[in-house]
């Protein structure tokens, strides 16, 4: 479903319209830092710290976001406080404070069970793969042509252990990876910022997404 220049479904701006709103998915408190999960949320804390800004929590709004300049455009970033399968409700929310009136201004990063671990790829819509980050968002906005910035964690060992896959702490090795895959997922969302993201899928998808679009399990 594309929204064109429509507003997503039930978002009443209420604050002053930011260029870009990118969403670092995951779920908030200790016990769950560093997990796969969590990658989109490690990527936005990235942005944040190149930017001079700082994730807090602010009224209204159920993330810790902040605002940064980046090529001269004013972003607006966020990491939502709900749990993953809850994102939906935040990220509406979100859309609201900043005035996102057109999805394509609306990047989500997050973990992507369909891409080798380590890997980094843009998108513009598609299908949703079983994520239940993604699914939220998509009932709560009624669409889902957002852009996605999707950081491969690998595949678990069997379909039936996803959700513990994708909750726990990668080995040291997939962990280096991972911590080089957010800082890339900063880079793309920088590119989208200044160029857009078809140019930034031009630079960041190099190889052809030859990944199937399967179920990705229940990933929380």
């Amino acid at each position: 479903m594309s929204l064109g220049r429509r507003r997503p479904a039930g978002a009443q701006r209420t604050g002053t319209p930011a260029d870009l709103l990118v969403v670092g998915l995951g779920n908030p408190g200790a016990d769950y830092a560093g997990t796969r999960h969590n990658a989109g949320a490690v990527a936005v804390e990235v942005l944040a710290q190149r930017h001079g800004g700082r994730l807090r929590s602010r009224r209204g709004l159920s993330a810790l976001t902040d605002e940064v300049r980046i090529e001269g455009r004013r972003v607006a970033l966020a990491f939502p406080q709900t749990y993953m399968n809850d994102s939906g409700g935040a990220v509406r929310k979100l859309v609201a404070r900043f005035g996102i009136d057109d999805l394509r201004r609306l990047v989500v990063i997050h973990d992507e069970l369909d891409l080798p671990t380590g890997r980094v790829q843009v998108r513009v819509g598609g299908g949703l793969a079983g994520h239940k980050g993604l699914r939220s968002i998509r009932d709560c906005l009624r669409a889902t042509s957002f852009v996605r910035i999707r950081i491969g964690v690998g595949r678990p060992p069997s379909a039936a252990a996803g959700a513990d896959y994708v909750l726990s702490r990668p080995r040291s090795a997939d962990r280096d990876a991972l911590r080089a895959a957010a800082a890339r997922a900063a880079d793309a969302a920088e590119a989208i910022a200044a160029e857009g993201p078809e140019r930034a899928m031009n630079t960041f998808n190099v190889r052809s997404d030859d990944v199937s679009e399967g179920r990705s399990g229940d990933a929380g």
